[in-house]
């Protein structure tokens, strides 16, 4: 990677969004390798790197220190957005790499950091002693100390912009451009585009919860099978009850509306309760009247 050779005034300050991007990039891309890693080992015994699971994830945090602050000075997150670290803690006015020291303390810090932590409960957790209770202690004291200590300079970062990480804060390294940005341009087109389509979608979101759409389905449902005229002999009471017109099963606790349809009576009342406008999918008749089916009257008339 090039190194900058303007003076100190020159450098652009990296933005705080590009700072980070760059961290999140450095995760996923931890995520990707040890997803990749895993894969090797489908074939395998289940749980056979759970005992070893932190240190895997040590050695090959180690594989990507070693080439990329090691030899490059930035992550592969910084890479990709056109950031390097630079030596804060130089007193020259040109650009100055990290030193060997730096290196070897940021390794210390991310990959020897993470281990401990995630290596601390095991460590501890099958000494019932009570001095390795108190180192237990005394080392969750200060994970929590150092998450504090996080936070913080989280917030001094979003005031000053410099410092992402409470690691680069410590050891002096700061992210820098490493060739002068280009002005972003975007373009009329994409930008009244844009401006269309959020609007569209805001006037959906606007008009959707004003459309029956079971009433209007059922409608639909109406037209693609229309129903003969209900002055034949085959369109009674009786030849409808066989089966709901809204779940076409055997009717539970059949019911009617007034019109030659029967309906569970759950169906109906439920559909009737959504909308008080409800109409008979079969004929489109109104609800009137919701009551029971007499089954006397059924059974007569099937056997008729």
């Amino acid at each position: 990677m090039a190194s900058s050779t303007g003076n100190e005034k020159n450098v652009n300050p990296v933005l705080r969004i590009s700072q980070l991007d760059a961290l999140e990039l450095n995760k996923a891309l931890e995520q990707l390798v040890w997803s990749q890693f895993t894969s090797c080992f489908h074939g395998f015994k289940p749980g056979v790197l759970a005992h070893f699971e932190p240190e895997v994830k040590a050695f090959l945090c180690l594989i990507l220190w070693r080439f990329t602050v090691y030899s490059k000075n930035a992550t592969v997150g910084q890479a990709i957005l056109n950031i390097q670290y630079k030596n804060n803690l130089s007193q020259s006015e040109k650009y100055q790499p990290l030193s060997k020291h730096q290196k070897l303390w940021y390794l210390v810090f991310t990959v020897g950091g993470r281990w401990l932590e995630e290596r601390c409960y095991d460590l501890f957790s099958n000494h019932q002693q009570q001095s390795f209770c108190k180192i237990k202690s005394y080392i969750s004291f200060g994970a929590g100390l150092l998450k504090l200590c996080g936070l913080l300079n989280f917030l001094i970062f979003l005031r000053k912009g410099t410092f992402a990480t409470l690691t680069e804060r410590i050891l002096g390294i700061r992210s820098v451009f490493c060739k002068p940005q280009s002005v972003r341009q975007v373009g009329f087109e994409y930008m009244n585009r844009e401006l269309l389509w959020h609007g569209f979608a805001e006037f959906l979101i606007y008009l959707l919860p004003l459309i029956n759409v079971q009433k209007l389905k059922l409608k639909i449902a109406s037209w693609c099978l229309p129903i003969g005229g209900l002055s034949n002999s085959e369109n009674t009471l009786a030849d409808h009850s066989r089966e709901c017109s809204l779940c076409g099963e055997w009717p539970t606790m059949p019911h009617t509306i007034g019109c030659p349809h029967v309906f569970c009576y759950y169906c109906i009342k439920s559909n009737y309760l959504f909308d008080m406008y409800f109409t008979c999918p079969k004929c489109g008749s109104e609800v009137h009247t919701l009551q029971p089916l007499k089954y006397k009257i059924e059974m007569t008339e099937l056997h008729a």
